[in-house]
């Protein structure tokens, strides 16, 4: 997988009146869906993440699912009561943990799947009509190939989900 190269740019400012110059750097700290599918390889139905509302480089990302009765995973869990499945829960933390991985300076580039999921509890149901707000946060990296994360996914200011996830690089 290639990185988002013009995700994060520079802006140089200059104002004449006053003589002064002034650098200012922008960091983006959103993404939409279209500069998420630009970094992520998911697509419908499997692309969990609808928008990044906070990044920061090399740190943290915060992500954005808006969860609708209409998804196909709640023709059958459960006909009656839909419950957003815990396993697409997680798999949502990793794909907001993918923009962090993706995103560093350093990578080498190539694909981070799911090396391994650790203590990972699920504290509330997910429903249609959620909106679930996930918060991964970086943790470590070891030879640009791994990294472990620490992912929180909350509904309404509640703990949903939370857990460790590792990731590795395949080329």
């Amino acid at each position: 997988m290639s990185t988002l190269t013009q995700a994060n740019s520079t802006d140089v400012t200059t104002t004449q009146g006053d003589n002064q110059n002034s650098h200012t750097s922008e960091i983006k700290t959103t993404f939409t869906i279209e500069e998420i599918q630009q970094l992520l390889p998911h697509r419908y139905p499997f692309l969990l993440v609808d928008k990044i509302i906070d990044y920061v480089p090399g740190k943290l990302a915060v992500g954005v699912k808006n969860v609708t009765f209409n998804e196909p995973q709640f023709q059958g869990h459960f006909p009656g009561r839909s419950l957003m499945p815990g396993v697409l829960i997680v798999e949502a933390m990793a794909q907001v943990g993918g923009i962090v991985m993706t995103q560093m300076s350093d990578s080498p580039g190539g694909l981070f799947v799911f090396a391994g999921i650790d203590k990972v509890r699920f504290r509330r149901q997910v429903v249609p009509g959620d909106q679930l707000v996930m918060t991964v946060e970086l943790l470590w990296v070891k030879q640009r190939r791994f990294g472990k994360m620490q992912g929180r996914a909350e509904v309404d200011g509640q703990l949903a989900a939370e857990g460790e996830l590792m990731f590795s690089l395949v080329s």
